[in-house]
């Protein structure tokens, strides 16, 4: 029943900026780890940033100083704050929750539908 709901994704030009949200939505839910993948046609998923549940964040090198990835735990909400984004950011972004949910079944995988990042001129 938990879900988590992502949005945020467009069309973009070269140096511009987006912002990605995540949030859980469908009944109580406790969240540990929170990242955001993405995936490029014809590559492999790939993990862009990852946030602890001390709020450590981590980044992949290639959008380490253009991209901030926040929590807002009050929220249930992951976010990704993407700046100075260029053509190869081009991917479907995927965020990602390590949680239990009330009535669940445990420590699980939670992962919100993608949205479609474009950055072209």
């Amino acid at each position: 029943q938990v879900q988590f709901v992502e949005s945020g994704g467009g069309l973009v030009q070269p140096g511009g900026s987006l912002n990605l949200s995540c949030a859980a939505s469908g009944g109580r839910v406790k969240i540990y780890r929170m990242a955001w993948y993405r995936q490029a046609p014809g590559k492999e998923r790939e993990l862009v940033a990852e946030i602890s549940t001390f709020n450590m964040p981590t980044y992949t090198d290639s959008v380490k100083g253009r991209f901030t990835i926040s929590r807002d735990n009050a929220k249930k909400a992951v976010y990704l704050q993407m700046d100075s984004l260029r053509v190869e950011d081009t991917a479907v972004y995927y965020c990602y929750a390590e949680a239990v949910a009330q009535f669940g079944d445990g420590l699980s995988d939670y992962w919100g539908q993608g949205t479609q990042v474009i950055v072209s001129a």
